[in-house]
């Protein structure tokens, strides 16, 4: 019975390890060709992206509380200690979750080149942006990333020179 309690208890330790992070790319997004688009940001505000509650906490937390509650007492009393106490560990285990998928984030208003503007909200990354920053916006699918963009010294195709 340990044993189980400490194998859900890991479960909903690792569903709460995802992250939105643009520093961090998902493995179906890899060696996959993505869009690029120049811009400009013009703004950046901190948000907070709330946290998920995909029922998995829920779900440990009720099963780890009713195991513990009917490890309580005679047989009557296990079988309602053991139903409070998976009513009261799936309220814990979703507030668990839903607090520890929680992410600090920041919302950027970017103004491309054509004048259109863009806005994006991704977790905080490993560099910092700042309104006037030249940036790129890289689309894989459905999922965007905003990054400082290059600074570029390889020639153009125009201005390579012709060899002969």
């Amino acid at each position: 019975m340990n044993r189980t309690v400490v194998a859900l208890a890991i479960a909903l330790t690792l569903a709460a390890c995802t992250t939105t992070s643009p520093d961090v790319i998902s493995r179906s997004d890899a060696q996959r060709m993505s869009t690029v688009i120049d811009g400009v940001v013009l703004s950046v505000r901190p948000v907070v992206v709330d946290g998920s509650q995909s029922g998995i906490g829920g779900v440990t937390g009720g099963l780890v509380g009713g195991i513990a509650g009917s490890s309580v007492g005679g047989r009557r009393e296990a079988a309602v200690v053991g139903v409070l106490g998976a009513v009261v560990g799936g309220v814990i285990g979703n507030a668990t979750e839903r607090a520890a998928t929680r992410e600090e984030a920041v919302e950027l208003l970017v103004q491309l080149k054509n004048g259109e503007r863009r806005s994006i909200v991704q977790a905080k990354a490993g560099e910092t942006l700042t309104p006037g920053d030249a940036v790129i916006i890289v689309t894989t699918g459905s999922r965007v990333r905003v990054t400082k963009a290059p600074n570029s010294t390889a020639p153009t195709p125009a201005t390579t020179p012709a060899r002969g």
